[in-house]
């Protein structure tokens, strides 16, 4: 009989909540496998946290850290400190990690320097400009991990260039797209509820999300991104679910949010913001998840950035970059994606088990 492999989980923000969720179902039918979540903190308001955790059915954490914000170093250097000390107290086989956010770096350094085993969700993946914290977080938490699961050909091709090692690298798919199909699987009726909610009408709508901090922090950009959303809310409505770093971020500006067009609601929570993704006539965002669920929805999509690490996307026709440098440039985007014709979805994201794949190497570590 195999010795119990206990594994220590690490997330902290909402696009790790997801992800965590689609492994901790297939983990919580697994014998031999022990999951203790650590909730970093990292989100920590109710609508990017507590409702996340709820609807997704994800395990309660054995830790929350309770970090908060702060500056990078803040609060990389608090979580660390943190999960060293649950980590000290739960004696894991392994560390398993998310993702490129804080929470990820700290949990890997504090993990590397402990000697404890680390598995890396969605390794391999660069955007190639190293003035983002996320590219920074990942190189690291890549290069430090056991067991490194690349979401696509493009992420594994990368870790085999970067030298990482033929036996640390098991291709998976990507568990944002299991995740997709389990929401695609709820009946039609609770798909269509928030668009009733919310009086929307399928195809009718613009569909917004911004919240990077190449965005939100600056307020010369946030201006353009404003700018070009009060000319597209004059064609159809905008809906634009509001980060809390966003918000704070709008409230300082003189002109706030366009007065018309434009509707500003609270954070979705996760089956709500698919049903919204569906049924949306394309969708601008900055978020990395949002991007590939355009796509697995059927949705044009316009990157608010100046480059993406989901590249096939943008070869694949069903996004278009375009950073907030130019208020005609961002409307122009987000035009030419409304008009664009029936294109192919290639499979380019892993069958729909990611989940189980990632579990089935875990089950190595004992």
């Amino acid at each position: 009989m195999p010795d119990l492999i206990r594994l220590a989980t690490v997330v902290g923000a909402r696009p790790q909540f997801i992800k965590a969720a689609v492994v901790s179902r297939v983990l919580g039918r697994t014998d031999g496998i022990c999951e203790d979540l650590i909730h970093t903190g990292q989100h920590y308001d109710p609508e990017m946290s507590a409702v996340f955790f709820g609807e997704l059915e994800i395990p309660a954490p054995r830790f929350n850290l309770d970090i908060g914000s702060g500056s990078h170093a803040v609060q990389t250097g608090r979580m660390m400190e943190a999960l060293e000390r649950a980590f000290l107290e739960l004696r894991p086989s392994g560390v398993l990690l998310y993702g490129d956010t804080n929470s990820t770096l700290a949990g890997a350094l504090a993990a590397a320097k402990l000697g404890l085993r680390i598995a890396h969700v969605e390794a391999g993946l660069r955007s190639f400009n190293r003035s983002m914290p996320e590219e920074i977080n990942r190189i690291v938490a890549d290069h430090v991990a056991d067991l490194l699961f690349p979401p696509t050909d493009r992420a594994e091709r990368q870790l085999r260039a970067e030298g990482l090692g033929e036996r640390r690298i098991v291709p998976v798919g990507d568990v944002m797209y299991d995740a997709s199909l389990h929401a695609a699987g709820r009946d039609a009726a609770a798909r269509a509820e928030p668009l009733a909610r919310f009086g929307l009408q399928p195809g009718g709508y613009l569909l917004v999300t911004i919240h990077r901090a190449e965005n939100t922090d600056a307020p010369e950009r946030l201006e353009v991104i404003l700018g070009a959303l009060a000319i597209l809310g004059a064609e159809l409505p905008v809906v634009l679910p509001l980060h809390p770093r966003t918000q704070a971020a709008i409230d300082k500006l003189p002109s706030g949010l366009p007065q018309t067009g434009v509707r500003a609601i609270s954070p979705l929570g996760y089956f709500d913001m698919q049903s919204l993704e569906g049924a949306a006539r394309a969708i601008v965002t900055d978020s990395g998840g949002v991007q590939k669920e355009a796509f697995w929805h059927g949705v044009p999509c316009v990157t608010v950035r100046g480059e993406t690490e989901w590249t096939e996307l943008i070869e694949a026709g069903w996004n278009r970059l375009a950073p907030a440098d130019s208020v005609e440039r961002l409307v122009g985007a987000v035009r030419d994606a409304m008009s664009t014709g029936p294109l192919e979805q290639p499979s380019l994201y892993g069958d729909g088990r990611a989940g189980e794949h990632i579990v089935a190497a875990l089950r190595g570590w004992a």
